[in-house]
């Protein structure tokens, strides 16, 4: 009796995973060139531009590159709410949207969070070693934000 009830379970739950393949998450497919404002008013030098591209743009922007298992459920559901978050803290795709005062800050916050390993997610890294940062790479981060900060605060003071 035990053995048919879990047969039973077994084939409910398996039939329920199935099913949840037909229904996924909105996917963050805009167009990669909505992160150009970003890196043409930032002015990354390419080393630091592929890191960005590598390590960061997939969660921070509107144009994300899927895994293959993105197609599998629930791990679809995880991404996607992995992707809202970055987005929601920092979305390089709404660099002109931003004031100068708010862009000065997330830059800060982008060297922080890197500088004390928070990012890139080490969920992310996980599945994705090529954006396990390295010293070097992020000592060239911070370099580029601080060079780059300088530009706001300049206009920060002329407002």
């Amino acid at each position: 009796m035990i053995k048919t009830l879990l047969k039973k379970l077994g084939l409910a739950i398996f039939l329920v995973f199935v099913v949840a393949q037909l229904f996924g998450p909105q996917k963050n497919d805009g167009d990669i060139a909505s992160i150009e404002p970003f890196l043409a008013d930032t002015n990354p030098p390419e080393d630091v531009k592929m890191i960005l591209k590598t390590a960061c743009f997939d969660c921070h922007s509107d144009y994300t590159r899927y895994p293959w298992y993105n197609t599998i459920t629930p791990v679809n559901y995880w991404l996607a709410d992995h992707i809202r978050h970055g987005k929601g803290d920092f979305n390089v795709s709404k660099w002109n949207e931003y004031s100068d005062k708010k862009k000065d800050h997330k830059l800060e916050e982008l060297a922080e969070e890197v500088e004390e390993k928070h990012m890139p997610l080490p969920s992310y890294t996980w599945t994705h070693r090529d954006a396990d940062l390295s010293q070097e790479q992020i000592n060239a981060i911070v370099e580029w934000v601080k060079v780059a900060r300088i530009k706001y605060a300049f206009q920060k003071e002329a407002q």
